[in-house]
């Protein structure tokens, strides 16, 4: 699993002119899957998603969680994270896994990150979403499973 990861002060996903899912501070993920990717994976992820220091404590050191910071989650699914472009100028998608892996995983993911505590807000697997953000800082960061 592949995730981007950005710290927002805002993050929302829009739908067909909805918003369908939005969050205030917290952390906006862009979620990819590939082949061979597990449920243990997603777990692992979850956890280390939300156990990443990267909100500012009081002295404004990068030294909190979202936990800690009581920050909510917007996951996105994102198959293009797994695009490849080292050959000619369109992006192969083959290293992405197909639906019917990618979709209990991705929803693995999101329970795990609710089981943690986390408020969660989702995107729609497979719809064409718009999805706007405040980046906070900037910071942003990927984290694979493997």
């Amino acid at each position: 699993m592949r995730a981007v990861v950005q710290r927002v002060s805002q993050a929302r996903v829009v739908i067909d002119g909805a918003v369908v899912g939005e969050i205030q501070r917290g952390l906006l993920v862009l979620l990819g899957v590939t082949h061979g990717d597990t449920v243990e994976q997603a777990r692992w992820l979850a956890e280390k998603l939300v156990g990443l220091r990267i909100f500012a404590d009081a002295d404004d050191k990068m030294n909190l969680s979202l936990a800690d910071a009581q920050g909510g989650m917007l996951i996105v699914s994102q198959f293009t994270l797994y695009g490849d472009c080292s050959k000619g100028k369109r992006p192969s998608f083959i290293d992405a896994a197909r639906p019917e892996l990618a979709i209990p995983l991705y929803e693995e993911f999101i329970n795990a990150v609710k089981a943690l505590g986390i408020p969660v807000a989702t995107g729609r697997f497979g719809a064409s979403m718009q999805v706007a953000l405040t980046n906070d800082g900037p910071v942003t960061l990927i984290v694979d499973s493997k």
